[in-house]
């Protein structure tokens, strides 16, 4: 049986996907959840354009390494909208690859203050955190934050909500053997 020319969904690709490679980071695509109230700017003013044009160009001076040219702009862009939650969670992230921990907790606070704990800011904002903590070993407060961002559709939280469950770790572990032998035909 050929299973070439057989449509399956993208959900169903990404089941198997999971299940292949369960220790991968799949994305922290945040599910659309009806019942949490909406963050997000309705209306772009003028003010929205210019921190959205200077927070993509501090995305990108990061990306090229230049961290402190990244700080610069993720900083002008709070200055404009200092109530807006994303530049602080794109400033935490410059922060913390420039190793300043303490910066980067700070900012990520305040995003999840700004956001009121809910949206995709605040999801990415608990992702980072979390991360975070379980570098610094932290790993109560790291679950914690994983499990507020998998409540909003962090797949990448739903992972590792699953990962630090050391049963779920096992079971999974397991799985992915069975299926690995099952792939190379030992099964």
């Amino acid at each position: 049986m050929s299973f070439e020319n057989t449509q399956i969904s993208e959900h169903d690709k990404e089941v198997l996907d999971r299940l292949f490679n369960p220790n991968l980071p799949y994305g922290d695509v945040v599910e659309d959840n009806k019942d949490t109230p909406s963050t997000e700017e309705e209306v772009e003013t003028d003010e929205i354009k210019q921190v959205k044009i200077l927070e993509a160009d501090g995305v990108k001076a990061a990306e090229s390494g230049d961290l402190h040219k990244s700080l610069d702009l993720f900083s002008k862009a709070i200055n404009v909208l200092p109530r807006r939650a994303s530049g602080y969670n794109n400033r935490a992230q410059a922060l913390r690859l420039k190793g300043d921990i303490e910066g980067a907790i700070d900012d990520l606070n305040k995003a999840i203050d700004l956001s009121n704990g809910h949206g995709q800011v605040a999801c990415q904002a608990y992702t980072q955190r979390g991360l975070i903590y379980k570098l610094e070993g932290m790993e109560e407060e790291s679950l914690e934050d994983f499990k507020h961002a998998a409540s909003l559709g962090g797949q990448f939280a739903k992972q590792q909500v699953v990962a630090m469950n050391p049963y779920a770790a096992m079971c999974n572990q397991m799985l992915s053997e069975v299926f690995h032998k099952i792939k190379c035909g030992e099964m």
